[in-house]
């Protein structure tokens, strides 16, 4: 992220320095149509430079509710959205139409990093007590890129699967700890803040959560500073945002980010 930033800069700078010469050049030449063309290159060039530095970027690490099909990093993660409605599931059947298109459109963003796993848990505990070690959101972690801003949205699979809390861990978080929700979220938190250093970090939570997971998300939010966007009253199919629903996520998620 600063080093885009950076070559940004410098690459501005550059164009700036090259530019006056040019128009410099043209003074002493007595050139005055292509001094005036110079002078308007260079104002598109440095408005051009401008907006890109000031474009953010967003990463998403998600389940199921952020998925679609041909827009996930990398593209073998599993899906719940696809590019069609299925009446049964969703009727969700367009890109344009996910909470995390709508809320990169109204935010002027652009997408970095898309890492989303249906049935993912941030703990290593799966459905039926299986291990989920492979898709867990501790696991993907580290593929986001380097965006100025991540969006965790995580958690539902660990409340429906029935993984246990476990006890509030912050230190000396062993392999085994990360089968029980309370260490895994710190570990992930922790792991998250650490490696993409100067990005906003923000965790979505889902509405309708066991309470003892809701509580949890957000006492290690707080303990890492860690905002939190609680959501509320979400239209869904299937437990899985609808189209209404997906609208209702992106409204309420822009109103709470930078």
């Amino acid at each position: 992220m600063f080093f885009r930033r950076f070559v940004v800069t410098i690459f501005s700078f550059l164009l700036v320095v090259s530019c006056f010469f040019l128009t410099f050049a043209d003074v002493i030449t007595n050139n005055q149509s292509e001094m005036k063309k110079t002078i308007a290159l260079l104002a598109l060039l440095i408005s051009c430079s401008c907006a890109i530095a000031q474009k953010k970027s967003v990463s998403i690490l998600g389940d199921s509710y952020s998925t679609y099909e041909g827009y996930m990093t990398p593209s073998t993660n599993e899906l719940w959205y696809y590019g069609k409605a299925t009446p049964q599931t969703t009727d969700v059947s367009n890109v344009r139409q996910t909470w995390w298109y709508q809320l990169i459109k109204q935010k002027n963003w652009r997408l970095c990093v898309n890492n989303s796993y249906s049935g993912a848990t941030i703990s290593y505990t799966g459905y039926a007590g299986n291990d989920y070690s492979a898709r867990s959101f501790n696991t993907r972690a580290d593929n986001l890129g380097s965006p100025d801003v991540i969006l965790i949205f995580g958690a539902t699979n660990d409340s429906w699967a029935g993984t246990p809390v476990g006890d509030y861990k912050y230190e000396n978080i062993t392999y085994g700890d990360l089968y029980t929700f309370r260490p895994a979220m710190a570990r992930l938190l922790d792991y998250v803040t650490t490696r993409y250093v100067g990005s906003e970090v923000y965790f979505l939570i889902n509405d309708g959560l066991r309470p003892d997971i809701t509580e949890s998300i957000k006492t290690v939010c707080r303990h890492y500073d860690v905002p939190f966007v609680e959501l509320h009253d979400i239209h869904k199919i299937s437990g899985h945002p609808s189209v209404q629903g997906m609208t209702q996520i992106a409204q309420q998620v822009a109103a709470a980010v930078k």
